[in-house]
C-alpha cells in the first residue's frame, strides 16, 4: 500500500505492483461495505456472502504485507537503517494516528446512525489500534523489525529469514505475545515474501503470460479446495463450525501465499500496457484504505436512513464506488490545491527531516 497517495505512477517495470494495490484495495473496499450492509441487517444471499468473504480475508491484507516488503532493500540501502525508521514514522505512523482520530471521533459522532457503538476512550486508545487502522500499526512493527533483522542482502539471509517466519506464522498459537507481537508473528511471513520475491521476480517477467495462467489456476484450486471440496469457510471469531479465519496456521499461510503470487503474477502480465486508471487507483490506495470506511458507511446510512433502499446489490455497488472515487476525489483536490500532511507527515513535523538535520544528512 503506497504511503504517498498525491503521486501516481506512470508505469514501467514496476507498474505491476500498482496493478496488485488496485486489486488489494478493491478487495478490501468490497470486504468492508459488504460487512457493513451485513451488519446492518439488510437482506442478502447469505451463503454467497459468506464463501466471498472468506476467500476475501484469507489473503486481501497479506497481500499488502507482500507489495511492502517488495522494494525494502532498495529503501534500506538509500535511507539507511535509522533513516528508514524515521521515514515510517512519517509515513505510516502519522497517518495512523491522524487518521484513527479522524475516523474515530466523526464515528462516535455519528453512532446513532452506524451498526457499531464506539466510544471516545476507544479512539483515543492510540496504543491498541482499532477498525482498519490495525494494519498500519501492524505494517510499522514489521518494518521495525525487518530493519533489525535484515542487516544485509544475501540469498542465505532472505531465505533463512522467510523460513523461520513461516514456521512462526505456523506455529503462532504457542508463541507468547507481549506488546502486540503477534502482530509481528502473524505478518511478518508476508512482508519476507515480499523480500524473496523481488529477487526471483525478474524470471517472471519473461514468460508473463504462462505465469499469470499457472497463478489463476493454482488459486481455483486452492480456494475451490478449502471452500468448496474441503468445505472450510475462514470464519469470524464468533462463528460456529468449521476453520475460523482468525485460527491461523498451516492451511491458512498456504491459501494466503498461493493467492498473493497469483496475484503478482496476474498483476505482472496485465501490467505490460499499464492503464493510467490502473496505476492512479494503486497510487491512491493508502488515501482510500484510510477514508473508505467513512465514505462508505456514509453512502449506506444515506441510501438506508434516508433514501429507504433495502436492496443489498444497490448498497455493495454504491458503496463501493463511493468507498473508492470519493477519497480519490480528494486525493486529487488536496493536490490540486497543495494542501499536505493528511497522508504524511508535513516538512516541520518529519522525523526523518529531523533525523538528517541532527546527522548532517540532506533529506533523501
Amino acid at each position: 500500500m503506497t504511503t504517498k497517495p498525491q503521486s501516481v505512477p506512470t508505469g514501467g517495470r514496476d507498474a505491476w505492483v500498482d496493478y496488485a494495490k488496485a486489486i488489494g484495495i478493491v478487495l478490501v473496499v468490497y470486504g468492508h461495505v459488504a460487512r457493513g450492509v451485513f451488519n446492518a441487517g439488510i437482506p442478502m444471499d447469505l451463503a454467497l456472502y459468506e464463501r466471498v468473504d472468506s476467500i476475501i480475508y484469507s489473503f486481501h491484507m497479506p497481500l499488502f504485507f507482500f507489495l511492502s516488503g517488495i522494494f525494502f532493500f532498495h529503501s534500506l540501502h538509500r535511507r539507511g537503517p535509522a533513516a528508514l525508521a524515521a521515514n515510517k514514522v512519517d509515513t505510516i505512523l502519522y497517518p495512523y494516528i491522524l487518521w484513527s482520530l479522524i475516523q474515530g471521533l466523526t464515528e462516535v459522532w455519528l453512532s446513532r446512525y452506524t451498526t457499531g457503538q464506539v466510544t471516545l476512550t476507544e479512539v483515543l486508545s492510540l496504543w491498541d489500534p482499532r477498525a482498519q487502522f490495525w494494519f498500519l500499526y501492524a505494517l510499522f512493527l514489521v518494518i521495525l523489525t525487518a530493519i533489525l533483522v535484515y542487516r544485509r542482502d544475501t540469498r542465505a539471509l532472505i531465505l533463512g529469514v522467510l523460513a523461520l517466519a513461516g514456521l512462526a506464522y505456523v506455529f503462532q498459537a504457542s508463541i507468547p505475545s507481549a506488546l502486540h507481537s503477534d502482530y509481528v508473528v502473524k505478518n511478518f511471513v508476508f512482508f519476507a515474501l515480499g523480500v524473496w520475491f523481488f529477487t526471483v521476480k525478474d524470471h517472471l517477467t519473461r514468460h508473463p503470460g504462462l505465469w499469470a495462467l499457472a497463478g489463476v489456476i493454482a488459486f481455483v484450486a486452492i480456494q475451490y479446495g478449502l471452500h468448496g471440496w474441503l468445505g472450510i469457510t475462514f470464519e469470524a471469531k464468533d462463528a460456529g463450525q468449521g476453520l475460523r479465519f482468525a485460527d491461523k496456521g498451516l492451511a491458512s499461510l498456504l491459501v494466503a501465499v498461493v493467492s498473493i503470487l497469483a496475484v503478482a503474477s496476474l498483476s505482472i502480465w496485465l501490467a505490460r500496457s499499464p492503464a493510467p486508471w490502473v496505476l492512479a487507483l494503486g497510487g491512491a490506495s493508502m488515501g482510500i484504505y484510510v477514508m473508505h470506511i467513512l465514505t462508505g458507511s456514509g453512502a449506506r446510512i444515506l441510501l438506508g436512513r434516508f433514501l429507504g433502499v433495502r436492496e443489498a446489490w444497490v448498497h455493495l455497488l454504491v458503496g463501493c464506488l463511493v468507498g473508492i472515487l470519493l477519497p480519490m476525489l480528494v486525493i486529487w483536490l488536496l493536490r490540486r490545491l497543495g494542501i499536505g500532511g493528511l497522508f504524511e507527515a508535513p516538512a516541520r513535523l518529519s522525523a526523518e527531516a529531523w533525523y538528517r538535520r541532527h546527522h548532517g544528512q540532506g533529506v533523501g
